[in-house]
């Protein structure tokens, strides 16, 4: 006979219930993870101790391992940029800035340190909860070497800083509980925002599944012992590989790197994965092909990853888990770690190893873990040391621990070679998995398994589109994007595809259709109104633009890009000031943002500002060094310095950047003119004309050469067209000049 469990639940976790239904809920649900403590006091406080348990949490005092005093503030040589981490009135800030000219701080943006990711074992991530519901990843980290340090985060070790960093639901679901997320942002391509307050921490449930059935039951009078059990998963009396899947859940990530190193099947949303199903059935994971450059490659998150590789794991025929060498409820330290960790490796070597130091062929020592499963720097977290899970049978043979640069793996080097399945592996050739594996493969596959399998579902037509933007091609991306509309007409993420799609192949006019219905489905979408603020500026429609691009950055004020367009179209209309603060938002949000470092040096030039535009200026063109308009601009500012030597260098690197630019042939013919070439300055006008016919400026200045020269009669063309200008100075010098033609005596 069972027996039956007739205990009372404790009283706090009778008011944790309260509001439960007072039976077995229909669908499973996660309850309150303090619930567990109550019967499971000892394993809930060994557990506390761990690192997944301390993985996510607010900040406070009495969990701060960091030392405020030392290295702080910091300063970061690559970009020329420092940071600072501040306590006042019991909340913790970030705070960044630059030194502009004069010496004074600039770009000063101090973030609120909300929650802070890591367990502080090896690294701490420090988050800003924004108004609208996302998490900010800020730069500045926390790492444990050497006693503690603070460095950049991975990837912002860079001579530029980045825009604003969200915290994907990728991230958050390996290093906490599962949160809530808000009705449309489970799709795909949707922003990351979080509803409420947010779980501290991996629970129990991320391992045993939804509590609610086992507490209710736990607590129901006449439940029997058996009952209660099957009412959560125990990962122990899983298949070894449900049980291996249950840790690979969140320690199997293939490469930090793009590739894509795993897919997350379409239909199932974020934080779905229950613990006991399969893993493939929830995600798709993806590696470098064999042979590649990236195959001895050892990562932060690459624990089962590594030990999948070791000939331990291969050789025990599935026996050999995580679970072999780790209790997840209780982490041994210090001496008690080396001989708990190097007993489980006796368990199976002792008798090789016995008879190997007799023959000489081995050390007695007894540190099987030190030599076989080192320590060593991790590439992808460049300040990180972790145990290597790849069980190898000799050392290395280069210090594992010794300083590395991070790789430079971003924009121009990512890899570009096949992506194969890596599990569930292998994958059916027909069907779904086909079609993920193209996806992985990219747009000659995906276009191929598309037109055989025509799927059902939306994410496979964004992914095509997607795929043909990134070729630069948006007019093969628009047939797919519609035709996932046609499937999901009111997903935001399709509807933002398309329009992006349209305004790229010149149609505005449609885009703006789109998005004025995508932003009745969506209003709080910061990303559609800026959509659509770019296709109103495609079809001249600048008051509505001003209005949708200010409604994207109310509705979220980092989004940089919103208030350069936005500041762009105000100094169209001739509303400098707004634009200057707008430029100014965009640089606090991002320093090293080119395009409005560059409007904001343009602005401030035209206001005779040219000292504070060149700071500016320069600074835009050392980021975006072929864009021929910013070096035009730089090298006007620089005339106007009396820099012509430097002018004149700027101007030529303009002209070899894009020898089609109107703009710096002018200014190039302007600079010869000064120096007294004017034969050659009047071949960059004619140069510029030929490339603009209405350009006014560089009829004027051809004009007055040939004028000069005595040839009225092409004068006279130059002029009268340089008059039509709506440039009054222009129009001014025009008008003089073919009056001065009509007065001129003839020679």
């Amino acid at each position: 006979m069972q027996r039956k469990l007739n205990r009372l639940l404790p009283l706090a976790l009778f008011l944790l219930l309260r509001g439960q239904s007072p039976g077995p809920p229909a669908s499973n649900a996660y309850v309150d993870a303090r619930l567990c403590a109550g019967c499971h006091e000892k394993i809930a406080r060994t557990y506390a101790l761990t690192g997944m348990a301390r993985s996510f949490y607010r900040p406070r005092a009495g969990k701060t391992v960091e030392d405020y005093a030392h290295g702080n503030p910091f300063f970061h040589e690559k970009s020329r940029t420092w940071y600072a981490m501040l306590q006042r009135d019991g909340k913790y800030y970030q705070r960044r800035w630059r030194i502009g000219p004069g010496g004074r701080e600039i770009q000063v943006q101090e973030s609120r340190i909300d929650y802070i990711m890591g367990s502080g074992n090896h690294v701490r991530t420090y988050l800003h909860s924004a108004d609208r519901g996302t998490l900010i990843e800020l730069p500045l980290a926390w790492y444990s070497e050497n006693g503690g340090t603070w460095a950049m985060n991975p990837g912002y070790d860079r001579d530029y800083t980045l825009p604003p960093t969200t915290i994907a639901y990728e991230c958050m679901g390996c290093h906490n509980s599962y949160p809530r997320i808000p009705t449309g942002h489970a799709e795909p391509g949707s922003e990351p925002v979080y509803m409420g307050a947010l779980p501290e921490g991996i629970d129990c449930q991320r391992c045993h599944g939804p509590g609610a059935n086992h507490v209710t039951l736990a607590g129901t009078k006449g439940a029997s012992g058996d009952e209660v059990r099957k009412a959560i998963v125990n990962p122990a009396r899983l298949s070894m590989e449900r049980q291996m899947e249950a840790c690979m859940q969140c320690h199997l990530e293939t490469t930090s790197l793009h590739l894509p190193h795993s897919i997350r099947r379409y239909g199932r949303e974020p934080f779905s994965y229950r613990p006991g199903e399969p893993l493939g059935d929830y995600m798709i994971f993806f590696d470098h092909a064999p042979g590649s450059k990236y195959k001895d490659d050892f990562e932060i998150a690459h624990s089962a990853y590594r030990l999948r590789k070791s000939e331990c794991f291969l050789r025990s025929s599935g026996k050999l888990t995580c679970t072999t060498c780790h209790n997840p409820h209780d982490v041994p330290r210090g001496e008690q770690a080396a001989l708990h960790y190097n007993g489980v490796c006796r368990q199976c070597h002792t008798s090789a190893f016995q008879q190997a130091v007799a023959a000489g062929r081995h050390t007695s020592a007894p540190d099987c873990v030190g030599c076989h499963m080192p320590k060593r720097r991790t590439q992808d977290v460049i300040h990180a040391v972790m145990t290597d899970h790849l069980i190898q049978r000799r050392p290395l043979a280069r210090n594992p621990l010794a300083q590395i640069a991070e790789r430079q793996e971003f924009d121009a080097n990512r890899y570009h070679g096949e992506v194969v399945p890596y599990y569930p592996s292998p994958l059916s050739r027909k069907g779904p998995d086909a079609l993920y594996a193209a996806v992985a493969n990219g747009l000659p596959r995906l276009i191929a398994a598309i037109a055989v399998q025509k799927p059902t579902q939306a994410e496979f037509y964004v992914e095509l589109g997607q795929a043909w933007l990134s070729q630069r091609n948006p007019a093969k991306a628009i047939p797919a994007f519609e035709e996932a509309a046609k499937r999901k007409p009111d997903s935001s993420v399709v509807l933002l595809n398309l329009a992006d799609a349209l305004t790229q192949a010149g149609h505005a006019a449609r885009a703006v259709e789109v998005l004025t219905h995508a932003v009745t489905v969506a209003p709080s979408d910061a990303l559609l109104w800026y959509q659509l603020g770019i296709a109103y500026s495609g079809i001249e429609r600048e008051a509505d633009a001003i209005f949708a691009f200010g409604k994207s950055v109310e509705l979220d004020p980092d989004l940089a890009e919103a208030h350069n367009l936005l500041g762009a179209a105000l100094a169209g209309r001739g509303e400098m000031d707004r634009a200057e603060k707008e430029f100014l938002s965009a640089l606090q949000i991002n320093p090293d943002f080119a395009d409005a470092l560059g409007n904001l040096g343009h602005l401030l030039t035209a206001r005779g500002d040219a000292a504070a535009a060149a700071f500016y200026l320069a600074r835009a063109v050392q980021l975006k060094p072929n864009d021929a308009e910013m070096r035009t601009n730089y090298a006007v500012t620089l005339a106007r310095l009396n820099q012509f030597e430097e002018a004149r260098r700027q101007i030529e690197a303009a002209v070899k950047a894009d020898p089609k630019s109107p703009e710096a042939h002018n200014f190039r013919g302007t600079l010869l003119e000064r120096k007294g070439n004017h034969e050659e300055a009047l071949n960059e006008f004619l140069a510029a004309i030929r490339l603009r016919p209405d350009f006014e400026l560089a009829h004027l200045n051809a004009g007055l050469i040939v004028a000069a020269k005595g040839e009225k009669v092409a004068a006279r063309q130059h002029l009268r067209q340089a008059a039509k200008s709506a440039d009054p100075n222009i129009q001014r010098q025009a008008e003089d000049a073919l009056q001065k033609l009509v007065t001129e005596p003839r020679r």
